[in-house]
């Protein structure tokens, strides 16, 4: 029988939203045996709490805990010294008045690994500041290259921020401190900055602008809608197509699909740009994106349709692989065996059931 990677890992989530439920989800869906601490009715729980909870909140338990309460305290620091890691996205300073910091969760458990994800990170001028993930990646350069360039940049939903700058790094940084406290039995802070994790997913754009073939204009670069080559078009029914033909030989499949001419279509040539963009333009609003989906589909071209959030689960490449369970986003990376199950898990009724479920001796 095949076992999940994290199986037998043992993490307290204080429950939040954003980044920290994110990764709570990732860390669940790999094995880990999560509780999340979830704010009582009397703690001022709010509708909010529950936001996307039929995916961020799959395969783990949750119990109700007022954080102010000293009984409660005394029960998930106990909780903590039977657990290998604890995440929490409160501002800083937070938990070290409530009582749950790094120092009195680790004076309990010393192998115990701390992760926590902020906008700003523990420390800088701006961490004790509010703001949220359009605010954190507006200080790390990645916001202005998106978008038009006669327009303010466009807000790339919160994917960036919230999930890739601040929930992929928590989550990679725990599972590293992890492996390390099974070797040396310490624990680490793991401190997940957004601005931190955000400007590192910028790098590439970074190096390219040292090296002075990356401009600071919007979608006038290769990969921001300036390249004729890589960007969206509208088709003939208000759909778009993806166009990605980077490679020369890509580039010349969608040149043949199109019907165009190679020699009157230079793709480097940045200065001819702008108006291949609108010949392109003109061809691919004459049909239909699921047509033109079609045509493209046994080439090199790498054009592919863009499908709405209703239409993704149904794509037969998302079908065979299974990629959406009832709708929603199933577990990823894979792994060999049998599918990862992500049916969601009955709640705790108390702190004292969590805390015996957790007792040495029930491991």
């Amino acid at each position: 029988m095949h076992m999940k990677p994290l199986n037998g890992l043992r993490i307290l989530e204080f429950d939040g939203l954003g980044p920290v439920t994110f990764a709570g989800m990732m860390l669940a869906d790999m094995g880990a045996e999560m509780l999340r601490l979830t704010r009582s009715a009397s703690a001022g729980a709010s509708a909010f709490d529950e936001v996307g909870g039929a995916l961020l909140h799959r395969g783990r338990t949750a119990v109700p805990v007022d954080l102010k309460s000293n009984a409660d305290r005394e029960a998930v620091l106990a909780l903590a010294a039977h657990a290998d890691a604890v995440i929490e996205g409160f501002r800083p300073g937070v938990m070290e008045r409530l009582g749950y910091g790094p120092e009195a969760l680790q004076a309990r458990n010393p192998a115990l690994v701390y992760g926590r994800v902020t906008g700003w990170g523990q420390t800088g001028p701006l961490a004790n500041q509010v703001g949220h993930d359009l605010n954190y990646i507006g200080l790390t350069g990645v916001l202005h290259a998106m978008g038009e360039p006669d327009r303010p940049p466009s807000p790339p939903l919160n994917l960036i921020g919230d999930y890739g700058g601040g929930a992929m790094m928590l989550t990679t940084g725990v599972l590293a401190a992890l492996l390390e406290a099974k070797t040396t039995g310490r624990g680490r802070i793991v401190d997940a900055a957004m601005t931190d994790g955000t400007a590192l997913l910028g790098g590439l754009f970074q190096a390219l602008r040292g090296q002075g073939v990356w401009s600071d204009r919007r979608a006038a670069n290769l990969l921001d809608g300036g390249a004729p080559f890589y960007r969206c078009y509208a088709c003939r029914d208000g759909g778009f197509v993806a166009v990605a033909a980077l490679e020369p030989r890509f580039y010349a499949a969608l040149l043949d699909g199109l019907g165009v001419d190679p020699s009157d279509a230079p793709q480097y040539d940045t200065a001819a740009w702008p108006s291949l963009q609108a010949r392109f333009a003109a061809l691919f609003a004459t049909r239909d994106r699921n047509d033109w989906a079609t045509h493209f589909a046994q080439t090199e071209a790498c054009v592919t349709p863009v499908l709405t959030f209703a239409e993704a689960p149904n794509h037969p490449h998302n079908l065979a692989r299974a990629t959406f369970d009832q709708g929603l986003p199933a577990p990823a990376p894979r792994f060999d065996g049998p599918t990862l199950e992500t049916a969601a898990k009955p709640p705790v009724a108390s702190l004292n059931d969590a805390l015996f479920a957790w007792r040495p001796e029930a491991g």
